[in-house]
């Protein structure tokens, strides 16, 4: 007999029948004890531990569904198999209501119980098993190809699979190889960012270059309104990729998603990447058309993003759809969305509904500022986490479920991600220099080349000179910047909080959900 595999308590009046199923699951090795009657069976649950209760519905006295009642209120959590004659409809929906783990109909054979008993007690097991085996399987594969790839196709499909694996190691809370994957995506980032270097700079004049910021209106959405859809464009600032897919399977149920791979501009900031979506346009030439944008950004105070809904306009008229009808709306406070929901009726006749909601970079900038929300908010599964559960009761769930019952597409997409900021960096500045931790520009700024990109030829990044001699900064891989005579007061604040603006797979790369109502 093999090592126990869980104790199974079965309750059935014909329990005397069923003597070769209980000799089989034993010789499986299982535990198991035997009642012929509800009233019995709901006292043994209450005496004993045991990890599965098989239950049959027919029986005189207590049937099987006021049992599973009666079972479930002193012991809510044990897993319940019902087995019944009947294959009536109703008794399954009540059964179902019940929460039970498995509905098998009889005549059963041992196989048959056996093997729904393995899938109640032993799935998270062997999931976990595979997924650990799979990722070891893998994790050679990853290395090689991060070594190979030469495009940025490749790169998303690599950080792709490494947010699967963060996302499977959770589900199966598999802590054993997560320090393994973190080393890994590590490792990944710092390659990543030499392709960035060799690569970024030559995009920005290739027409046949991966969507950017900039491009996300002309080549998602223009084709949409051009088909006289409703779209509503929704930007939410700074969500990673692995939030997105945590969101999927809720995002699914009002509408049919298909993926886009995209790239924020550099640097990944909101100043620099939003304006990029809701103008069209590169950071020098929104600068250049809007002097007003340059100056706040020159002075680097306040919201640099205040010309969004005049940007989208005249993005609307420089693409040929003056016609078509905008409306606008940003949300940084749970009031507002809640305020926009319940004002949603009055915007369905527009032709485009644009969208910023801001939970996601607020939650990271307030993390920083709470102890409270670092323990709930530990790490990465912890934001991914917050996320979901945010957006699981939100007013934009909602929203969102509105739109698509009016018929309305969605482009739901970021201007940047972030990356938890493990690694100091000393920066030579003046005063006069901005204030970024993961991007900086100024007067002759400098940094080590291990840890930035020093941007001296704008130009050739699309960037806008904001001072005199002024150069970028853009922190690589998890590095931030602190200046040599406040390192001290800054560098435990900073570290191990969530950051944008420099260059990582992780603050660049955006996925787009195209998403049709279901």
């Amino acid at each position: 007999m093999e090592k126990s595999r869980g104790n199974i308590l079965w309750i059935d009046d014909e329990i005397d029948h069923l003597k070769p199923h209980i000799l089989f699951l034993e010789e499986k090795g299982y535990g198991i004890t035997t009642c012929d009657n509800g009233s019995e069976g709901i006292q043994q649950s209450k005496d004993h531990n045991y990890d599965l209760v098989l239950l049959d519905q027919f029986m005189p006295g207590l049937d099987g569904i006021e049992t599973l009642r009666k079972i479930k209120e002193s012991n809510p959590a044990i897993p319940v198999i019902m087995i019944t004659k009947s294959e009536e409809e109703w008794l399954m929906d009540e059964a179902i209501s019940e929460r039970i783990a498995h509905f098998l109909i009889k005549p059963v054979n041992p196989n048959q119980i056996f093997m729904a008993c393995k899938q109640v007690l032993e799935n998270s097991k062997i999931r976990g098993e595979k997924t650990t085996s799979g990722y070891l399987s893998e994790f050679q594969k990853i290395e090689f190809d991060a070594d190979d790839a030469i495009n940025f196709d490749d790169w998303w499909r690599i950080y792709s699979r490494l947010v699967k694996w963060q996302l499977d190691f959770e589900e199966q809370n598999e802590a054993n190889l997560h320090q393994i994957l973190m080393e890994q995506i590590q490792s990944c980032n710092r390659k990543f960012t030499s392709f960035i270097e060799g690569n970024y700079a030559d995009w920005l004049g290739d027409e046949n270059r991966p969507i950017l910021s900039k491009d996300v209106f002309k080549k998602i959405v223009r084709p949409l309104l051009n088909d006289n859809e409703k779209v509503c464009l929704l930007v939410m600032d700074a969500m990673r990729l692995d939030q997105f897919m945590t969101l999927y399977p809720l995002l699914a149920e009002d509408f049919s998603i298909k993926i886009e791979p995209s790239a924020a501009v550099l640097p990944s900031a909101t100043p620099f990447s939003r304006n990029a979506i809701f103008s069209g346009l590169f950071p020098d030439e929104f600068c250049k058309k809007y002097p007003e944008q340059l100056e706040a950004m020159k002075v680097d105070e306040g919201s640099l993003n205040r010309m969004e809904n005049q940007m989208m306009m005249d993005q609307l008229h420089r693409n040929r759809l003056g016609e078509k009808s905008l409306h606008y709306h940003k949300i940084w406070m749970a009031e507002e969305g809640q305020k926009f929901q319940s004002k949603v009726g009055q915007y369905l006749n527009f032709d485009l509904l644009a969208v910023v909601v801001n939970f996601v970079d607020q939650l990271a900038h307030r993390r920083s500022e709470s102890d409270v929300l670092k323990e709930m908010v530990p790490d990465e599964s912890g934001y991914r986490q917050a996320v979901k559960v945010w957006y699981e009761n939100s007013w934009i769930r909602n929203v969102l479920s509105e739109l698509s019952s009016a018929g309305f597409k969605v482009v739901l997409t970021s201007d940047h991600g972030s990356i938890m900021v493990n690694r100091s960096a000393m920066v030579a500045a003046d005063k006069h220099s901005s204030s970024g931790i993961r991007y900086k520009h100024g007067r002759n700024i400098n940094a080590n080349e291990k840890s930035a990109i020093d941007i001296r030829d704008l130009t050739s990044f699309r960037l806008p000179a904001l001072g005199h001699q002024n150069n970028y900064l853009l922190a690589k891989e998890d590095f931030f910047f602190l200046y040599p005579n406040e390192q001290q007061k800054y560098k435990q604040k900073i570290k191990a909080s969530f950051q944008h603006g420099g260059i990582s797979m992780e603050e660049m790369m955006v996925p787009i959900f195209i998403m049709d109502p279901k």
